[in-house]
């Protein structure tokens, strides 16, 4: 005969593991999905041995990570995040790399804070849509790229995307909601200097992905 406390224990122990099973399974979805996103990417921003790659806001470092992985050790990945415990988890990414290829650096509200024209391409996915002062940030950007450097933003529609409906805090107003209008995007940017190029229909989810060159 089974107790009830040892039922009870032995749920817990249940709930516990399909918990544990369904955190592995995201980490593994994320994982794909970065693959997935990198493969394009790698098309559209012409990555290969000996390129140097920036990743704005890079979250956990997936897209990293598999930008390294094609620019090889000839190449260079900088990788930034403005907070702290975020940039702390970047560092450990890096220090575990054993081609030695990525380079952190600390974001700031305004700036890349990235080397002048020290990247072949940048990207950044689902950042955009935070910049608070985007025009500064935009100008950044684009000193950050060498001449003829490209740029691909991920982001998504206002609306479209995960979270909250509201507008990120300090944002502009002229956003519409927790989002980025494709046009107001492409809009900034050539205020910028940058030339929009052809642009992806095929990105997964709602998200959308639109390149810009630098001239």
């Amino acid at each position: 005969m089974i107790s009830q406390g040892w039922f009870r224990i032995g749920r817990r122990h249940v709930v516990l593991a399909l918990a544990l099973g369904a955190l592995a399974l995201a980490a593994c979805h994320g994982q794909d999905q970065d693959q997935k996103e990198a493969g394009k990417l790698a098309t559209l921003l012409n990555w290969k041995p000996g390129s140097v790659v920036a990743e704005i806001g890079a979250g956990d470092g997936g897209l990293t990570l598999a930008a390294a992985e094609r620019v090889g050790p000839t190449g260079r990945v900088y990788t930034t995040e403005l907070d702290p415990k975020k940039l702390a988890k970047l560092e450990s990414l890096a220090a575990a790399q054993k081609a030695h290829n990525i380079t952190v650096v600390k974001a700031g509200e305004a700036e890349t804070n990235l080397p002048r024209e020290c990247c072949d391409s940048i990207l950044m996915r689902r950042v955009y849509h935070h910049f608070t002062q985007p025009a500064q940030e935009d100008a950044s950007l684009f000193q950050s790229l060498k001449p003829g450097g490209l740029l691909a933003i991920i982001d998504f529609p206002p609306g479209k995307g995960p979270g909250k409906l509201e507008l990120v805090k300090g944002v502009p107003k002229n956003r519409g909601g927790h989002g980025m209008p494709k046009q107001l995007l492409v809009d900034e940017l050539s205020a910028a200097g940058f030339q929009a190029l052809t642009t992806p229909t095929d990105w997964p989810g709602e998200d959308y992905c639109l390149v810009f060159r630098k001239p």
